[in-house]
């Protein structure tokens, strides 16, 4: 057993208030179930949510004080891709099943040298930069994409 503080309950960004600590992570790292995190302050403490869960930057763990912790996106190696004919290049990358954010004139992906160069190839502006990375969910409002489950959703009847 764990002398830890257990964070079982998920509270979603703008829906929760307060005061919280704050734990940075990335976009891989906000992919879990079950595991051994630090806040930014350097407390300790255990996810252990029902299922596997994508974390989304301003959600909030609550532990089992009550205390909450906020998920903050940490800073990654990223490709900012811009260009004339952006929704062909979104196309592209959605064709890879690469998560991608999507902002008014540009897009965002992890750095990756094949799709970089793919995109290059493309006619695309690619530039590496560091930023949070907080791509748009998966079809049917449920996070990642890695999965074809799509429980409740607009299938049903």
């Amino acid at each position: 057993m764990t002398n830890l503080p257990i964070a079982q309950i998920l509270h979603r960004a703008g829906h929760w208030s307060g005061t919280a600590e704050t734990c940075e992570l990335g976009y891989s790292d906000r992919f879990l179930r079950r595991k051994k995190l630090t806040t930014q302050s350097g407390r300790p403490f255990l996810v252990d949510l029902a299922q596997t869960t994508s974390l989304d930057h301003g959600d909030a763990l609550e532990l089992g004080d009550g205390a909450l912790i906020k998920v903050i996106a940490a800073q990654e190696a990223l490709v900012r891709v811009s260009g004339p004919d952006l929704l062909r290049l979104a196309w592209h990358i959605g064709n890879r099943h690469t998560p991608c954010q999507i902002c008014a004139d540009h897009l965002l992906i992890e750095a990756d040298p094949v799709i970089r160069h793919m995109l290059e190839h493309l006619g695309a502006t690619v530039t590496g930069i560091t930023a949070p990375f907080t791509p748009e969910g998966g079809a049917y409002g449920h996070g990642r994409t890695h999965a074809h489950d799509h429980g409740a959703t607009a299938h049903d009847h």
